[in-house]
């Protein structure tokens, strides 16, 4: 995921305000409510005096229930682990995206996109440190079943794959002879198909490089797309509309989903039996001429052979009548769907919202940063891994994720 869309004020903002303003010192901003924060209503923010502190040496803070963990519908609270406190791993990232659990090595991946480079962080004593550098302005990554990692690229506008003899294989970087405008996230079908997101979020210079000169994101040209970048990446310009893709295990490339039923695709992920596909569809992207997402969430119907069909709205995303709009995705074992949430300046709404199958809201955690991505993980694959804006947040829960991460 990326760039969230203009959220009318004052109820929200852009992600690009929210990263200026929920930056370094964002932690400052979140509260520790009361004791047993589930009962009554949820506060309408975070904020307390003092702060709470998401540090390793914070005070301690979790009162059989971390007061940040809130549940909505009673049938959250089989989620949601009592005793385990939401914690901040690491700090110091840009623009944080596509964490990915690796099983075998018990690490998490994630991708600072900004600083164009692939972070690792370890399960045995929490050290965290450049995994590669560069990474093509990297976004979204995951395992696949073999344990192969599959990773989008901004810069260079495909989806590769990093094989276990350690080359690198390109998945697709182009559909009917064009090239893809950005490959965002990407998630593996069990029958071994990749399927990933193209909406245009990486045509700027923050998170990619903007098209050449009279592409959709740099029409006049004032915009050198050269500078600081391989002279091959100077030509590329967007030349598609948004998308979902399917990559078949011959090669074959499809179009899925078009614009038309999904704007500003994002974030992915399957139901536990895979006859469901949840597509976020996030905000305007640079270059688009159309109306753009509306922080939404899509679910399809799957076939066995891998047609979708029936898309409908899954949820519009707003909690007490804020937008908390979504990115990564990602499901548990029950079906349950997990899902970012960007609130922009209403703090307290920001960090991850948790939908039954049928769309109702469960529960929510609360960050002190707008939540970009997530992945379950840890060596029992039930904890929760939120890359959120700066930093990593992990909470334990009471649920598995589906899937290999």
């Amino acid at each position: 995921m990326t760039h969230q869309s203009d959220i009318d004020p004052p109820r929200g903002m852009t992600r690009r305000q929210s990263l200026g303003t929920l930056g370094a010192g964002a932690a400052a901003v979140l509260a520790a409510p009361a004791a047993f924060a589930q009962e009554g209503p949820p506060p309408p923010s975070t904020v307390t005096t003092p702060p709470r502190s998401f540090a390793p040496d914070a005070p301690p803070n979790v009162y059989f229930r971390d007061p940040d963990v809130l549940t909505v519908d009673p049938a959250f609270d089989a989620l949601a682990q009592g005793n385990a406190p939401i914690r901040r791993l690491w700090t110091g990232g840009l623009w944080l995206e596509g964490p990915a659990w690796n099983a075998v090595g018990q690490y998490l991946l994630f991708s600072d996109i900004p600083n164009n480079r692939q972070m690792r962080w370890l399960q045995d004593d929490g050290h965290v440190s450049v995994m590669r550098l560069p990474s093509n302005n990297s976004n979204g990554n995951s395992f696949d079943s073999k344990g192969r990692q599959l990773t989008c690229e901004h810069l260079t506008r495909r989806v590769v794959r990093y094989e276990l003899d350690g080359t690198v294989s390109i998945v697709a970087d182009r559909y009917d002879g064009k090239r893809f405008n950005s490959p965002n996230d990407v998630v593996e079908h069990r029958d071994g198909s990749v399927w990933f997101t193209d909406p245009p979020y990486g045509g700027q210079l923050y998170e990619g490089t903007p098209d050449a000169p009279g592409g959709p994101s740099n029409p006049e040209g004032r915009i050198n797309n050269r500078i600081g970048q391989p002279p091959e990446i100077g030509e590329a310009k967007r030349e598609m509309p948004h998308g979902v893709y399917r990559v078949a295990p011959d090669g074959a490339v499809t179009r899925m989903i078009e614009e038309t039923q999904v704007e500003d695709p994002n974030g992915l992920c399957f139901s536990p039996d895979f006859d469901r596909l949840y597509v976020a569809s996030t905000g305007k992207g640079p270059g688009d001429t159309g109306a753009g997402g509306k922080g939404e969430i899509f679910v399809f119907d799957v076939a066995p052979d891998g047609a979708v069909s029936n898309g409908r709205l899954f949820s519009d995303c707003m909690v007490d009548g804020v937008k908390c709009a979504p990115d990564g995705l990602r499901c548990d074992v029950f079906g349950n769907l997990w899902a970012s949430s960007n609130a922009g300046r209403v703090v307290g709404y920001s960090g991850v919202t948790c939908w039954a199958p049928d769309g109702r809201l469960l529960g929510r955690v609360r960050l002190p940063e707008v939540c970009g991505n997530i992945c379950f993980g840890g060596p029992k694959r039930n904890v929760l891994f939120m890359a959120a804006s700066q930093s990593i947040y992990a909470l334990p829960t009471a649920t598995q994720g589906a899937g290999y991460s």
